[in-house]
């Protein structure tokens, strides 16, 4: 089939969901689909992102007035990087660096785009729209694909979806969370419910990354069938590109690992006060952006905790392959399964989940033994850290689990894409 792709969020962005469609399009693509993609044209390189196939055709459009000015100075910073390789300077960078949350220019950045998205529907991504409906208005008169599938968000893929839904196209929407969701602004929750709605009056198929959602949307609109669970996957057994440095992991230590976000429904300070009464254990934190929290714990016990910042999706694998353990802190909503948890499948190595035993998470991982579960509180995280940091002096860490890459395959984004692939064949021949 010819499958056309509408990702605004796709590489070089490393954001989950353009990891999502990088490993869903490259294993699609392997199955013999042509695959085209629509996205924006983000500007600059990210290194560390899945390695994509030379066959994907991708149409990059400009992003809009504010995106586009920024995709115009990461091309600008990229250019001159490559200039200092050519001229043989050593500190040259190799690629565009992760976002960064301080300094005037991000401070502007924040200020224009939190401006536009109280105009801009659902956000200032909404800008995209324009320049997108007429690259695809062009890509269906002139190479009309079998199947057009949305990635959202942000919801102007949605809006793109229904404009190729009535040029009489087969169309898949890949809703990650509900258009309509607890953190959509009040002034666009009317405008989120219509177009979720449509959503779910006018797609072929609807593609979900819980069961919650699921049913949510056929709660909220009645949409009884034509609803795939798809999660989040791994890579699992797919070699990394580059060779691998030195993790930094120190052996006698209990080295745990959080990939990830912090939100305000996720929080890390019963962990903190937890790793204050296990000395032998050490939190090694990859994220953009920290709770204040845990920025002066790690000043108050720098070897306690090591801040690593951004790191590229590749490194960050690399990590996970080699720690003691992997932390997942819950949400509020203990019905959740953040993405993350099905990359942690990938790694092999044991799973802590903070939250409860009972939650969606701790049922899973009980299920699969893949890791352990307790409550997100200091005693109960202590006490499980004690007992891990005595069964590794004692070589007998893990013993219970089942760390195989066999036990999780069915999460594996392979497994994933053939099961898109069924869906994308029953929608053509409707």
């Amino acid at each position: 089939m010819h499958i056309l792709l509408i990702a605004y969020e796709f590489p070089p962005s490393p954001s989950p969901q353009s990891l999502r469609w990088a490993y869903l399009a490259r294993h699609l693509a392997e199955q013999g689909h042509r695959i085209s993609v629509l996205t924006i044209h983000l500007g600059g390189e990210v290194a560390g992102l899945p390695w994509l196939p030379s066959t994907l055709e991708v149409h990059r459009t400009f992003a809009g007035p504010i995106r586009g000015s920024l995709a115009a100075l990461r091309d600008r910073r990229h250019r001159r990087a490559r200039e200092m390789v050519t001229a043989g300077d050593a500190s040259a960078p190799t690629s565009t660096p992760a976002h960064s949350r301080q300094g005037w220019k991000q401070a502007l950045s924040d200020m224009l785009q939190g401006a536009a998205a109280k105009i801009l529907f659902p956000d200032v991504r909404g800008e995209w729209f324009p320049w997108a409906r007429r690259r695809l208005e062009a890509l269906l008169a002139t190479d009309a694909p079998d199947v057009v599938i949305t990635s959202h968000e942000p919801a102007t893929t949605l809006e793109l979806g229904l404009l190729a839904k009535r040029r009489g196209l087969p169309w898949i929407a890949d809703l990650g969370d509900p258009v309509l969701a607890p953190y959509t602004p009040a002034r666009w929750r009317r405008r989120a419910w219509r177009l979720e709605r449509q959503v779910a009056e006018h797609a072929d198929h609807i593609l979900v990354t819980t069961q919650a959602a699921e049913e949510l949307l056929q709660d909220r609109h009645d949409r009884k069938h034509g609803i795939s669970v798809i999660t989040q996957g791994h890579a699992g057994e797919t070699p990394l590109r580059r060779e691998s440095t030195s993790d930094g992991y120190l052996p006698g230590r209990l080295e745990l690992l959080y990939t990830g976000s912090f939100y305000s429904f996720r929080r890390p300070e019963a962990l903190l006060d937890a790793l204050r009464e296990v000395p032998l254990a050490r939190l090694n934190v990859a994220a953009v952006t920290l709770p204040q929290s845990i920025v002066d714990f790690a000043r108050e016990f720098p070897e306690q905790v090591r801040l690593l910042g951004f790191l590229p999706h590749t490194d960050a694998l690399r990590l996970q392959r080699s720690a003691d353990l992997l932390v997942n802190i819950g949400n509020a909503d203990p019905s959740q399964v953040p993405g993350k948890i099905y990359e942690y499948l990938g790694a092999c190595r044991p799973i802590l989940h903070i939250g409860g035993k009972d939650d969606a998470i701790g049922g899973f991982l009980s299920r699969l033994q893949r890791g352990w579960s307790c409550d997100n509180r200091s005693d109960s995280i202590a006490s499980h850290l004690r007992g891990l940091v005595a069964n590794k002096q004692a070589g007998r860490f893990a013993d219970s689990l089942d760390l195989s890459l066999d036990a999780v395959s069915e999460w594996h984004w392979r497994s994933l894409a053939s099961r898109v692939d069924v869906v994308a064949r029953s929608v053509r021949t409707a």
